[in-house]
């Protein structure tokens, strides 16, 4: 198959910091490279791939120093290109948020497809989609669907990581064990519920998070406050060639959210990493944790301190083996293609044409 990936500018393609969706792009267009198929992905510049790369900026906007940049003229001008040359491929997936492609391509509507990899519950989406219904949708979890649940769904296809990116481990547990937290610091995210857990369970929590400029207010009043550098410890943003280590040595991971959370990308970046995940009842965490095996569903903060004794008592191993199993790269590539083909009509086992 002939597939173009449309990524957004935000950040490049894998992100060097902080970035779920441009992370997710990397692997599923380097799955499918392996898998014999022609890939061209349309990024920023400064992406990193195997596939055939059309760049619609030179850098990506979040590292690019010069204070004045337009997010929307920089992605309409990508669209354009894509749209110059459409004709070149069987299928065009789209990860771009809110729609905003959609004017360009109604007409091919039925050769692309989009994963939103966001909430679907703002209030002008659906409106919007119910202008342009023919466009197929693919979730990142029975959950997210629910904020568009009319829309045409083709598939739900939960994420996946190259198996062979973090090394797992089961050794003994750290002469201090600690929990981790890992993500932004935003009042979605909860960390401040995390923070509570951990001083409760009388584990050290050490978080790695991102403090965005929406986050930052957030930040220095709520949690930077209960940061002792002792028991609460801050590590700063991680690059990705540190989570290993990070969630490795880790005896859980704390993923409190307060939002219908997609997917929950962390979560099974811990479980790459055999470390099981406290997770809340919310959006799609349900589906992703195997409860009492790959870590807990709590329902609130003192649920989660009583399940921390039983984390520390989760065999690793069954960790790694359930991502193994649910949450590879390579699965989820193939997802997409039975997917494609579904819309293209052609059998799902075709390669390059």
């Amino acid at each position: 198959m002939k597939i173009a990936h449309v990524a957004p500018l935000y950040e490049s393609v894998p992100p060097r910091l902080y970035g779920g969706t441009e992370r997710i792009v990397s692997y599923l267009t380097e799955a499918l490279v392996d898998l014999g198929h022609e890939v061209t992905l349309f990024a920023s510049g400064d992406s990193q791939t195997s596939a055939k790369l059309v760049a619609g900026r030179e850098c990506a906007l979040r590292l690019d120093p010069r204070p004045l940049k337009s997010e929307i003229a920089a992605h309409l001008s990508m669209l354009a290109q894509v749209r110059d040359r459409a004709r070149e491929f069987d299928v065009i997936h789209f990860h771009l948020s809110h729609f905003l492609h959609f004017s360009f391509f109604e007409d091919i509507a039925e050769r692309t497809v989009t994963t939103p990899h966001g909430r679907l519950d703002y209030v002008d989406l659906a409106p919007t989609y119910e202008r342009f219904p023919r466009f197929p949708l693919i979730s990142i979890s029975h959950s997210q669907k629910a904020g568009l649940a009319k829309a045409n769904w083709l598939a739900t296809i939960h994420h996946g990581l190259p198996t062979g990116i973090y090394e797992p481990t089961f050794g003994a547990t750290p002469e201090e064990p600690y929990l981790a937290f890992l993500g932004r610091f935003s009042r979605d995210k909860r960390p401040d519920r995390a923070i509570e857990i951990a001083m409760r369970s009388g584990l050290k929590l050490k978080l790695a998070a991102k403090i965005g400029d929406d986050d930052r207010a957030y930040f220095h009043e709520v949690v930077e406050p209960l940061i002792d550098g002792d028991r609460i410890v801050y590590v700063g943003e991680i690059e990705e060639h540190q989570k290993a280590e990070f969630l490795g040595k880790a005896a859980g991971l704390l993923f409190p959210i307060d939002w219908p959370e997609p997917f929950g990308l962390v979560a099974i970046e811990a479980m790459a990493c055999s470390t099981p995940v406290i997770g809340w009842n919310c959006g799609a965490l349900p589906e992703i944790i195997d409860h009492g095996v790959t870590g807990f569903i709590a329902e609130s903060v003192d649920g989660a301190v009583a399940a921390v004794p039983d984390l520390l008592q989760l065999d690793r191993r069954k960790v790694r083996a359930v991502f193994e199993k649910r949450f590879s790269a390579r699965r989820m590539a193939g997802d997409y293609l039975a997917a494609y083909a579904r819309l293209i009509g052609v059998p799902s086992e075709a390669k390059a044409s």
